[in-house]
């Protein structure tokens, strides 16, 4: 059977142009070719040096141009690079490599390339070595042309080339000499009359021309074989230029046939043999070719004496034709295009001999693909239907799961096949990208692909996308990766295959292999599988019987039965148990297909062609039910009784157990060609042995199912279920172990993982095996490669696997039962169990992080283990069980470490959980996990020495959840933790009960702090802060309990969770006290700014206990740092920080509100020193002095400094004003004095903050210091009216001057926590300076009364000739009850306003003013005459009218404005003598 070696289709090119030279040019012109073209792919090869060196040449029909070197070594791995020489024209099939004999002991150039083109250019070339290529060298470049035709050629070592003509003669070139040197060129030819002259031409041609010819070594000396197209064989000697043989082939039994190719074998000096094969071709109507192997005899003396033997052998070449021919030592190779056949060279005279034939790997991938028959993907759907016909949802992963599989099986998947099928599909990758990928990430492509196509997503059209897609990746596998030249050894019998992009080799068939290849009609020689047992004939007859039925039921099934096995055993969680498969794979062979398949058949079919389908069907398992029961009743009547045939059946399991072969390792193995060449023909071979046990299985199942049709008897069904079937599964589960091992991808390394961390990821120091990292995760580096890393040399006869040379046939299955052996059994066959060798295994595997081939490994053998009856018992005689679920553990851990998420990583975690709860509870676990190597890659265990079954759990725990915290799994190690703490009571009084047990070196409560803290961590960790609360206060050790008290709050402000501590969440038993001294330290010592805010966080953990004074003082500490702090730094946006500290005062204003007034007061600058000052320990929580509770014994006196809320209310003013000065870009800064000054309000007043202005006036200055700074204020504000002094100004529209006071009453200020917005609101709007002034004159008017007068006088004063606005002349007018007294009135009365405006020379407005109240005088209604005479009732400004009298008086005289100045006088003069005479008239009726 074909051997793919793995990795030969991801060879690189070194690119090696030849250049163009005259001979090249001058040929290129010819009119027709000097050798014949290309017309298929050819290659061959040729084997160098002891150890043998490989160089393998390949020339593309597509590209003739270019000729591809690569050089195989069996003691190194397969290149990675090769040498694609390119040459100016096509060349021809004639290229021949070899040592290179011209420059003997040339390191640098061992080798000769010989190279013929099509247009007759000869090239010979000195090669280095292809691995590690500096550089080729042209020694000559001759054209032929003059001489051609050219027919065939040959070459030596010694640079000379050989070519056939056409008229039968030979022309010898000495390439290494010049041209025109002598001995240059050299001709052969038969001429009759003279002989073999040298250096003349030929008078006439006598011969046929030259068919073909070859070069062979006898004795040293160099001969050419030559025949003739007139059937002669000739053979000439090269050192004395003379003719040595000539034989005329064509005898009567060849008449009218053609000799076309000639094979010379390697001379045997014992035998004096020569083989020979000549290919005839039979000129018939159907032309056939048969190949005629000759002995030619040989006696070295003087000169070499060849008689030809008269025997032959003729071996027919059937209508596929061949490709290439070998002859090597005894055999001849013939390579056809349905497979390899190998004949015995015998010397006897036999017309026939037996042949051996060896498939091709086409068949392997049609078979492992679905493609070898029509059927065979339907058969899949329509079994997996019949299986899942319960679970449809489970049909589209099994399927795709098994096409995934086979795709990307060592040596079905094919880099360029794959590349080129995905191109089919649009999906285009360049050549370093596509080589990049890993097995995970072409399956992840592929199954993208499928997806997309399958656009309905039900299981008939994916199922469809998947035969397209193994359809057309087939057809690309065949077109990219065709046989070209076979690759032989004659030394060592090596056989391989040269394809157009990989190599391979040839393997011998185990017998089995070739039972259920061939019909067992067609064996002549019945395979004894290797035992005694079957000495006598009836029992191997009853075995070949078996045998047929055995296969009958697999043919039945069909193949696609083994896959859907295969994959419920390997698959991970298993979709569907391998115990359920059994069952309804017999319920196939008894009743067919299930209904739902039917249906399949009328959806895709048509119900037509589905109904002629489904009859088919019924007629098949027809005839299959009834040829089974005829054969087995035969079978019964040859044997007699069941028992005989059920021991041959055991006889035959046998064989089918693999091999345990006592090996010593004395060297190591290195990871080459023949490790790759191992590996896929182990998974060939354990493929074979699983599917073969299966059938043995299903027939057995079968036998017991139909056991009443065919008498077989109670014991021997007891003997099939409790004997035949647990140890079949044995061989199944052995089997399905070393495929997985030889199939299974590794995993890419990841930068951190289980070993890494523990620095034993690395396979060791040697660079040749560090080298394999880089291939793992590729789909052709396996599980299996890495237990090679860990085996040394072969066994005692290490003939068939040294390293020295390239295996043969045979050898490579000796070596598989070698590997096989040491996988299942260990270096030296011992006994182990099955759990001890599966743990040793994943051990191996766990140093190299493989982690979900350990998951799936110990999953299978777990899953094979639960089948046994006696699984109490395995899991009670060595702990094997408690490693198995240890590693299982590891593994899932490392899993989710790795990179997984989400749900994913729950599930791992899980697991892992699970795991080492198991490894920890089972017998014996203690003593087993110890026995853990520390080398394996895992953490050591830490404990020696006989300890209790509590104390090994409390110590395993404890482990668990160290290594739960390496990984930063906080979920398990919390449970590990809390686990452990219910062990260590237990575990201490057992420990002391027990005079052979060392103390622990710790008490119960310093374990159980430790653990509680660790608790504690973990659920900070997850977030469960009631949880890390709980575990705070279950700890008995109080420093750890304060310590974690601690972290408690600073990973809850760190997290921004802080809140919870205020919420009335967790219960503070006894650490109340604890938890505000770290709140407040934290807070002393944390950014001011941060967020959040430790002292709002106090504030509302004091206020939640109705701790007012405590609430209030760490507001205001909050206030007070960052007055400080924000000084200190220059904080830039000074205002987010005042604002901050108005929040901060209104927040501690509110609190003290909640306090008796008489307690309303705090002390916080005593808090703030001591908590500063303080020194406190690292470790230890820190202690402050504690407040005293106010009460009502307690008088707040006796605190000599305090601070009560009529200070904190007047920092808030403060606070306010100058926040609002920051809004407006005015800078100010509280001294700190409770007392403002009326720069303070001045810079108010200029900012236009009038609110904040009268809030300060109000809140700090009282009587006459209230009036005048009212009047400083309404003067300011008077002065801003007078166009002419300053423009009138309207307030921003800055939406942040918030925050403004308005006064509620003229007695209390009210203050907000945030300021009143009226104000802002008014200015945002855009009233005028008179509308402001009028708004706050009416407004503060009532705490004094002169400020009417105040404006006016400032107006008049400020411009005498402004028109006092209407409101304002109002407010002198308003206050009286009746206008009958007069000018009367309060501080701002008309009189007031009438001396205003005789003082500043308003006379007009005097005198309309004088006239207005002297009117009302005089028009007063009867009901108020009374009044008016009553004495004193009425009062005018007397003294002010005479100025006002004189003032007009003075005008006139001095001339100015003299008309209107008389006529107020005139109205003054007329009006002040009716008013004299009505108050005479009043005055005379008073006194009567």
């Amino acid at each position: 059977m074909e051997v793919p070696i793995l990795g030969s289709d991801s060879l690189k090119w070194i690119e090696f142009p030849i250049p163009s030279s005259n001979a090249a040019t001058a040929t290129a012109t010819a009119d027709a070719d000097t050798c014949a073209p290309l017309t298929h792919d050819c290659a061959s090869s040729i084997a160098i040096g002891d150890p043998p060196t490989h160089l393998i040449w390949r020339i593309h029909k597509h590209l003739p141009h270019s000729l591809e070197l690569l050089e195989l070594s069996a003691n190194k791995e397969f290149p990675k690079l090769g040498l694609r020489i390119t040459f100016p024209q096509a060349l021809s099939s004639s290229v021949f490599l070899c040592k290179n004999e011209i420059d003997i002991g040339s390191r640098s150039h061992p080798y000769l390339l010989y190279a013929l083109t099509v247009a007759g250019v000869a090239y010979l070339l000195r090669l280095g070595t292809v691995s590690t290529y500096a550089s080729s060298s042209v020694i000559r470049e001759f054209s032929l042309h003059p001489h051609g035709p050219i027919t065939s050629a040959a070459a030596t070592p010694t640079g000379c080339l050989v070519v056939g003509r056409n008229d039968g003669s030979l022309a010898c070139f000495q390439l290494t000499l010049e041209s025109a040197a002598p001995g240059f060129l050299q001709e052969l030819r038969d001429d009759p009359g003279i002989g073999s002259l040298w250096g003349f031409m030929s008078r006439g041609r006598t011969v046929g021309a030259v068919q073909d010819l070859a070069i062979s070594m006898v004795h040293g000396k160099p001969l050419i074989f030559v025949i003739h197209t007139d059937g002669v064989l000739r053979v000439w000697d090269i050192s004395f230029h003379s003719r040595l043989f000539s034989h005329k082939m064509n005898g009567l039994t060849m008449a009218g046939a053609a000799l076309v190719r000639l094979w010379v074998g390697q001379a045997d000096n014992d035998s004096s043999i020569i083989p020979l094969a000549i290919l005839y071709r039979h000129n018939s109507e159907m032309s056939s070719e048969t190949i005629y192997i000759y002995s030619l005899h040989f006696n070295v003396g003087d000169r070499i004496v060849l008689l030809m033997d008269p025997s032959e052998q003729i071996i027919p070449i059937e209508e596929d034709g061949w490709i290439d021919v070998k002859l090597i030592s005894n055999k001849i190779c013939i390579l056809k295009n349905q497979g390899l056949v190998l004949h015995k060279l015998l010397h006897t005279n036999v017309t026939m001999v037996d042949e051996v034939c060896y498939a091709l790997q086409e068949d392997f991938v049609a078979d492992q693909l679905f493609q070898s028959s029509e059927h065979s993907l339907d058969d899949l759907l329509l079994i997996t239907h019949s299986i899942f016909s319960s679970s449809k949802d489970h049909i589209l992963p099994v399927v795709s799961s098994i096409f995934l599989r086979r795709l990307l099986l060592p040596g079905i998947h094919h880099n360029a096949a794959l590349r080129t099928t995905l191109l089919d599909y649009n999906r285009h990758w360049t050549e370093s990208d596509f080589h990049s990928l890993t097995a995970d990430g072409l399956k992840k492509e592929i199954l993208s692909l499928i997806e997309h196509e399958g656009l309905t997503g039900n299981s008939s059209s994916i199922f469809c996308c998947w035969k397209i897609f193994c359809a057309r990746y087939f057809q690309n596998w065949c077109k990219s990766n065709a046989p070209c030249g076979l690759l032989v050894d004659s030394s060592t019998g090596t056989v391989g295959l040269i394809r157009k992009s990989s190599v391979s080799l040839f393997r011998s068939l185990e017998d089995i292999e070739r039972v259920n290849d061939g019909s067992l009609d067609e064996l002549g020689n019945f395979p004894s599988f290797g035992l005694d047992s079957f000495g006598e004939a009836l029992d191997c007859e009853l075995l070949a019987e078996m045998l047929r039925c055995v296969i009958n039921v697999s043919q039945q099934l069909g193949k696609t039965a083994s896959a859907i096995f295969y994959e419920s055993l390997i698959s991970a969680p298993p979709v569907i148990s391998s115990e359920e498969i059994i069952p309804r794979l017999l319920k196939i062979l008894e009743t067919g297909y299930s209904s739902t398949a039917a249906v399949l058949h009328i959806s895709d079919l048509g119900p037509d062609v589905a109904w002629e389908k489904n009859l088919a069907d019924h007629k098949n398992l027809r005839k299959f039910s009834i040829d089974m029961m005829l054969s087995l009743h035969a079978l019964h009547e040859k044997s007699g009784t069941w028992s005989r045939i059920l021991s041959v059946i055991e006889n035959y399991l046998k064989y089918l157990i693999p091999r345990k072969i006592i090996q010593k390792f004395d060297a190591e193995v290195a990871l080459d060609i023949n490790a790759s060449i191992l590996v896929q023909a182990m998974s060939q071979v354990a493929k074979v042995m699983f599917e073969s046990a299966l059938d043995i299985h299903l027939f057995l199942s079968y036998l017991v199912s139909i056991s009443g049709q065919i008498n077989m008897l109670h014991d021997d069904i007891s003997k099939i279920q409790l004997e035949l079937v647990p140890m079949i599964q044995e061989i199944i589960y052995e089997w399905l172990l070393l495929h997985f091992f030889a199939t299974t991808p590794s995993e890419s390394a990841a930068i951190e993982d289980f070993s890494s961390q523990l620095s034993l990821l690395q396979i060791d120091s040697n660079t040749g095996r560090r080298s394999w990292n880089e291939k793992l995760g590729k789909c052709e580096f396996t599980l299996a490669f890495i237990f090679l890393l860990n085996v040394r040399s072969s066994s005692k006869d290490q003939s068939h696997c040294s390293p020295r040379s390239i295996p043969n046939v045979q050898d490579i299955i000796d070596s598989i039962r070698e590997f096989a052996s040491w996988i299942m059994w260990g270096q030296n066959g011992e006994s182990l169990t099955v759990l001890r060798r599966a743990a040793d295994l994943a051990l191996i595997l766990l140093r190299h992080g493989q982690y979900d081939a350990v998951e799936h490994l110990l999953t299978i053998v777990e899953a094979h283990l639960q089948k046994e009856k006696t699984s109490h018992r395995i899991q009670a005689t060595d702990g094997g069980w408690c490693i198995l679920h240890h590693l299982l553990g590891c593994c899932f851990l490392a899993q989710a470490h790795r990179g997984l998420h989400g749900v994913l990583k729950e599930r791992k975690v899980h697991e892992a959980v699970r795991c080492f709860f198991r490894a920890a509870s089972g017998n014996g676990s203690a003593q087993a996990l110890q026995s853990l190597p520390q080398e394996a890659g895992l953490p050591h265990l830490g404990i020696d020495g006989s300890v209790s079954d509590a104390a090994w759990r409390l110590h395993y725990y404890q482990w668990a959840m160290q290594i739960f915290e390496q990984y930063n799994i906080s979920e398990g190690a919390c449970q590990f933790a809390l686990a452990a703490l219910e062990q260590v009571e237990e575990a201490y009084s057992a420990n002391n009960e027990s005079h052979d047990r060392a103390p622990f070196d710790e008490s119960v409560s310093t374990i159980k702090g430790r653990l509680w803290a660790h608790v504690c961590k973990f659920t900070l960790d997850l977030n469960l802060f009631y949880d890390a609360y709980c575990a705070i206060i279950s700890n008995p050790d109080e420093e750890s309990k304060y310590i974690w008290l601690r972290r408690l709050i600073i990973v809850l402000y760190e997290r921004g969770a802080i809140k919870i501590l205020c919420g009335g969440q967790l219960p503070f038993i006894g650490l109340t006290e604890k938890v505000e001294q770290e709140l407040a330290w934290k807070a002393e010592r944390s950014d001011i700014l941060a967020k959040p805010n430790l002292y709002k966080l106090l504030y509302a953990f004091e206020m939640h206990r109705h701790n007012w004074r405590k609430a209030a003082s760490y507001m205001y500490l909050y206030s007070a740092r960052l007055r400080t702090e924000t000084s200190l730094k220059g904080y830039q946006q000074l205002w987010r920080a005042l604002k901050e500290i108005l929040n901060g005062l209104s927040a501690a204003i509110n609190a003290l509100h909640l306090v008796h007034p008489a307690y309303a007061w705090i002390d916080p600058l005593l808090e703030r020193n001591v908590l500063h000052n303080e020194q406190y320990p690292s470790k230890k929580a820190r202690i402050t002095i504690e407040d005293q509770p106010a009460s009502n014994d307690v008088h707040p006196q006796s605190w000599k400094s305090y601070i009560d809320i009529q200070k904190i209310e007047n920092e808030f003013v403060l606070t306010s004003a100058e926040y609002l000065l920051s809004l407006a870009h005015v800078k100010w800064t509280n001294t700190g004095t409770q007392k403002a000054p009326l720069e303070l309000v001045d810079l108010l007043i200029q900012t236009n903050l009038y609110d904040m202005a009268f809030t300060v006036l109000l809140r700090f200055f009282k009587g006459s210091e209230l009036k005048r700074g009212l009047e400083r204020v309404f003067s300011a504000m008077s002065l801003k009216c007078c166009p002419h002094i300053v423009n009138s100004s309207r307030v921003g529209h800055d939406p942040t001057t918030q925050g403004l006071l308005l006064t509620s009453s003229k007695d209390e200020v009210i203050i907000h926590g945030s300021p009143d917005t009226s104000s802002a609101n008014q200015q945002s709007s855009g009233i005028n300076q008179w509308g402001t002034l009028e708004l706050y004159l009416d407004r503060y008017k009532v705490f004094h009364a002169r400020l009417p007068l105040i404006v006016a006088e400032t107006l008049l004063r400020t411009d005498s000739q402004i028109e006092l606005p209407l409101w304002l002349v109002k407010l002198f007018k308003v206050g009286r009850r009746e206008k009958t007294l007069g000018m009367t009135g309060q501080e701002s009365s008309p009189a007031l306003l009438f001396q205003l405006y005789v003082d500043y020379g308003r006379y007009r407005e005097a005198t309309n003013l004088l006239l207005e109240y002297i009117g009302s005088f005089a028009s007063m209604r009867p009901a108020n005459i009374m009044n008016r005479k009553r004495p004193f009732g009425v009062w005018f400004p007397y003294t002010t009218i005479q100025r006002l009298w004189c003032q007009l008086e003075e005008m006139i005289n001095s001339g100015h404005m003299v008309d209107q100045c008389k006529q107020l006088k005139d109205l003054l003069h007329g009006a002040l003598l009716k008013h004299l005479q009505l108050v005479k008239v009043d005055s005379e009726d008073a006194l009567s």
